[in-house]
């Protein structure tokens, strides 16, 4: 983008483009195939090298992620499941596994981690549509940037009731996002509150040297596999943040065709307390998760209690993401959202 104050950059932009949404756009699209037909689609592309999907019919969480052409979100083996096809009370609890897969999936609001007292794997939140109230560009903003927003209920007239406000938004020109949710307990009675934001990185920003740290210090280094030999599956660490915010990075070395890349996650401790990682690296999986928490992790990977909102009462959090490379901009392949 062209640099200077924010009107001057405007009114040049306004001379050189007959759209300026051939620079930086949120374009709706619906998905028309296979298990992901049906869905809705809202498609960033910010004109800085960062583009992903907001899936708007499961959660408005993120789906496929590129950074500089070269993609970041681990993708399950069925694609991008539609609800219709999901059931996650199905293979003991535990049917969210089938439909895991994308940048970003929500747990909550029930339960996360492994199904107790009837609540499935991560919950009931996850595949739940969402009612889009806006989107698109907003070029006079102090610092331009695309947004997203919208609401997913899930509610049971005899259990918790809970509504979640979301609003994503990415700077015009940039390679970061904002996710900020506003969860509302809209039952008649105290609900015990519980929210986790797996965020997936698969190959190639998942690669051989790939380091995972929590606040400067490292908590896990992942092997991908090599000619069928792999590291075993381990537990997944939970770790409780030590400061008033917490940064949890993935940092990867160059490679081949692809450059090195270090990712960012950073959130407000009171919000989030906990911040757990969890890696797949057998053959076909390959797999790092960063995963911002609201309670701490069980030895059997249950739950530990989270928060309780009362009715009326609301929890508030924002989760940024930051994308860099030193030489991403002169390797990978191209890619756009069209």
């Amino acid at each position: 983008m062209i640099p200077g104050p924010a009107p001057n950059v405007r009114a040049r932009l306004a001379e050189l483009t007959g759209d300026r949404r051939q620079l930086a756009a949120v374009r709706r699209m619906t998905l028309d195939d296979g298990p992901a037909r049906g869905q809705r689609v809202l498609a960033f592309s910010t004109g800085g090298g960062l583009d992903f999907w907001v899936l708007a019919d499961r959660t408005m969480d993120i789906g496929p992620l590129w950074f500089h052409g070269m993609p970041v979100a681990w993708q399950h083996p069925a694609g991008t499941l539609a609800p219709q096809f999901h059931d996650s009370r199905r293979d003991g609890g535990t049917g969210v596994e089938r439909a895991l897969t994308g940048f970003l999936l929500t747990g909550g609001l029930d339960n996360v981690r492994q199904p107790r007292d009837g609540m499935p794997l991560h919950g009931t939140l996850p595949l739940t549509p969402a009612r889009v109230t806006c989107h698109g560009e907003d070029w006079n903003a102090p610092s331009p940037l695309l947004f997203a927003e919208g609401e997913a209920v899930t509610a049971h007239l005899s259990g918790p009731s809970f509504s979640l406000t979301r609003r994503i938004e990415a700077p015009i020109g940039g390679t970061s996002l904002r996710l900020t949710d506003c969860v509302e307990n809209i039952g008649p009675e105290p609900a015990a509150f519980r929210i986790l934001y797996h965020t997936n990185f698969g190959f190639p920003a998942v690669g051989a040297g790939t380091k995972l740290t929590l606040d400067g210090e490292d908590v896990l280094l992942h092997e991908p596999p090599c000619e069928g030999r792999h590291a075993g599956l381990a537990p997944a660490r939970s770790f409780p943040a030590r400061h008033d915010r917490f940064r949890a990075t993935l940092e990867r070395p160059a490679a081949g065709q692809w450059s090195g890349l270090t990712i960012s996650v950073e959130g407000d401790s009171t919000a989030l307390p906990f911040v757990q990682f969890w890696s797949d690296p057998r053959p076909r999986r390959n797999i790092v998760a960063i995963e911002p928490v609201n309670c701490d992790r069980n030895p059997d990977g249950t739950s530990a209690p989270g928060m309780t909102l009362e009715p009326g009462e609301s929890w508030t959090s924002t989760l940024s993401y930051g994308f860099a490379s030193p030489d991403a901009g002169r390797k990978g392949a191209t890619h756009g959202n069209g």
